[in-house]
């Protein structure tokens, strides 16, 4: 049991607070609160050599002292050192002292951080001295500097942290058996993470590489893994209906599609199949790229659960595409005798009561709907297939609630569906309790959408293209985004489009989509769109997913630089469904920052979502590939996804095994690691 931070000598219940902001509450807490940077003060950097934003010590000679006159209240001093390096150090709280230290050709030690001012380089109000800072001091080690709050300096922390270094690592329970922590024991590891020797290499440290650095990431990457098999094998220990093969249903589903699945499409089907037929619940992710038919597959696995007379449900994030999949699966389905219910959070008072007798009493068998599936008056008769679209923008957890929608004693199968290609090492980190598939083939007819990135100031040339277009029978979206995030804003900005192009164009059929419109409004537009009734839609990104218009062939997304790559990789999606060459137009603001630059550099050259799913991760990290709500529990201290893949692989491995023979380890590295994360109980 880890001591509270209040046993080190000096925290009273003011610092203890100041820690507790940054949830330290031990002080085990506290050994695993890790640097952030370092501060070397022991070796003088060349001026030739040092980088705006990093700290250094540099010695140089005075060259010139600029005293405050005027409306200039700072003061400004000059220094150049052998290497033809200047830098101004400026200071803005000036009193006699200061001054009298500047002398031209006097030669200086100063430290501090490197910035960019009205003369170049600066650093304001470095420490300064005459001699070297480390002589006769015998410095060992470089400066760790911590993530802090305010209130509580730097100085502190490296006194608390000494002490805890000093008196309590004997005390820390080693957890990793011994195979995966050879090189550095826990203790060691920690000592040289915090005071690391100034002969260390600084790059290798900053880029976490160090053995000391990936044997705290391993622990903490085997830590979620062991979350995630927990949380699997919790699951699993709950019987599942066995689901054989549909034998009529299922062909007689195929015989009114209009096409043949695809090589991929039958793969996964047959996965999936294998799954339903066991005793434990099927718990698979379905990754398909956008229009790789993921909902024909759907489809697929619940022919075997209703031919058996289970219940289904689909779950879509957005009314939308929710509405989307109930008309899809109420025209399939309901010619061949199955009721297809909606259910939304929408939906009050005797029509809500009514779907809800209708799945109760098993008068509805296949029920879609958004998250309102979740709700505690929601009771299903026989629940045996739980289909979930577009997961990351659930809640991590809320895939567990519906385990108690089935009939006692039994929890549905799963089958988890996403249309954002999710590179492998999220799929390992957010989804390590899923088995996965990828449906890696188009359809056949599919064209390949040419893109192109256009600067804003050209819209109306952009806009001109695109009304001839219409008038000659194209279809063509025009995606509205302002902020990031603000449906208001983008609604705004939506209904502001369509009121300028449509008294300008009036010989135009036009349609306007956005969030803030009522469902069924929605619907309606989207249907006359469907149907070719209207020639451009103008929108947010509320078509992002799901939506489909073969006759679609033109897209053109304003501010293109403010979304992320997957994003606009999902709204392009939404044209090139049809057999006409379609093109997509990314309208973007100057400047464009290197992030932007790259992010629509990489949509011109590629349209395949695995690869663009990479270089979102790379560009933007896991929490705003996978959203918020899927990243929140993550919670990762020392790792970092998308710099420590490579040690993923081994992660998992360790988990199962300490799992399987060391489960009273796994329960420590939770609580070290994870101490909010849900328990689940091992089998």
């Amino acid at each position: 049991m880890s001591l509270p931070l209040r046993k080190l000598s000096g925290v009273g219940d003011a610092a203890a607070q100041l820690f507790e902001k940054l949830h330290i509450f031990s002080i085990e807490d506290l050994l695993f609160h890790l640097p952030r940077d370092y501060e070397d003060r022991s070796t003088v950097i060349p001026m030739n050599q040092i980088q705006v934003g990093k700290t250094y010590l540099l010695y140089g000679q005075v060259k010139s002292i600029d005293f405050p006159q005027g409306k200039r209240k700072t003061l400004a001093v000059l220094i150049e050192d052998e290497s033809g390096g200047k830098v101004t150090l400026r200071f803005f709280h000036i009193y006699k002292g200061l001054v009298e230290r500047f002398k031209t050709g006097h030669g200086l030690y100063v430290f501090g951080e490197v910035r960019v001012g009205s003369r170049g380089l600066e650093i304001s109000h470095p420490e300064m001295s005459d001699v070297h800072p480390a002589a006769g001091q015998g410095q060992q080690q470089l400066t760790a500097i911590y993530p802090s709050t305010e209130g509580l300096t730097q100085k502190k922390i490296r006194q608390y942290m000494q002490q805890a270094l000093r008196q309590h690592t004997d005390h820390l329970t080693e957890l990793l058996p011994q195979e995966y922590s050879q090189r550095y024991a826990l203790k060691d590891a920690l000592h040289y993470i915090h005071e690391p020797p100034t002969s260390a290499n600084m790059q290798q440290l900053a880029e976490a590489k160090h053995p000391a650095q990936q044997r705290l990431i391993l622990e903490e990457l085997i830590a979620h893994q062991i979350s995630l098999l927990a949380r699997r094998a919790f699951i699993r220990q709950i019987k599942a209906p066995v689901l054989p093969s549909s034998q009529t249903l299922l062909k007689q589903f195929l015989n009114q599609l209009p096409y043949q699945m695809t090589g991929a499409q039958q793969r996964v089907s047959n996965e999936i199949a294998h799954d339903l037929a066991q005793d434990t619940p099927m718990l698979r992710l379905v990754q398909g790229d956008v229009g790789a038919g993921k909902t024909v597959v759907a489809a697929v696995a619940a022919c075997h659960a209703l031919e058996q007379a289970w219940q289904v449900a689909l779950m879509a994030p957005t009314e939308i595409l929710a509405e989307q999949h109930y008309l899809n699966f109420k025209r399939w389905f309901e010619p061949l005798g199955i009721q297809v219910a909606w259910l939304s959070g929408k939906q009050k008072g005797k029509a809500r009561q009514t779907m809800e007798n209708a799945i109760a009493t098993h008068e509805a068998h296949l029920v879609v709907g958004t998250h309102a599936l979740f709700q505690e008056s929601v009771q299903f008769a026989k629940l045996g297939l739980v289909i979930i679209d577009e997961q990351h923008r659930f809640g991590v957890d809320q895939r567990l609630s519906l385990r108690d929608k089935g009939q006692l004693g039994t929890t549905p199968h799963q089958l988890v569906m996403t249309a954002t290609p999710i590179p492998r090492t999220l799929a390992m980190s957010a989804y390590g309790d899923l088995d996965t598939s990828v449906i890696d083939e188009l359809p056949p007819g599919r064209t390949p959408i040419q893109t192109v990135t256009i600067p804003l100031d050209r819209r109306d040339e952009v806009l001109l293209r695109v009304v001839r277009n219409c008038l000659e029978g194209k279809q063509a979206y025009w995606v509205c985004t302002l902020v990031e995030q603000s449906e208001t804003l983008d609604a705004q900005a939506a209904e502001a489009t369509f009121s300028e192009i449509q008294q300008r164009f009036p010989e135009l059929q036009i349609g306007l989509v956005h969030g803030k419109m009522k469902a069924d409004e929605k619907q309606a537009v989207m249907q006359a769109f469907k149907e070719n009734q209207l020639q451009l839609l103008i929108a947010t990104t509320v078509i992002e997913v799901g939506v489909d218009v073969p006759n679609a062939s033109i897209m053109v997304i304003e501010n293109a630089e403010r979304l992320g790559l997957s994003q606009l990789h999902q709204l392009r999606g939404r044209v090139g469904r049809g057999a006409k060459a379609s093109f997509c137009a990314l309208l973007y603001k100057h400047p464009l920052s290197m992030n932007g630059q790259e992010r629509l550099r990489t949509l011109r050259e590629s349209n395949d979502g695995f690869v663009i799913a990479e270089k979102d991760l790379e560009l933007r990290g896991p929490g705003e590939l996978l959203g918020t709500k899927q990243t929140g529990d993550m919670g990762f201290r020392v790792a970092q996804l998308e710099r420590d893949d490579y040690l993923l692989a081994q992660a998992h491995h360790a988990a199962a095994d300490i799992l399987k023979h060391h489960p009273q380890h796994a329960e420590a590295l939770l609580k070290r690691w994870l101490p909010e994360a849900p328990r689940y109980a091992y089998v």
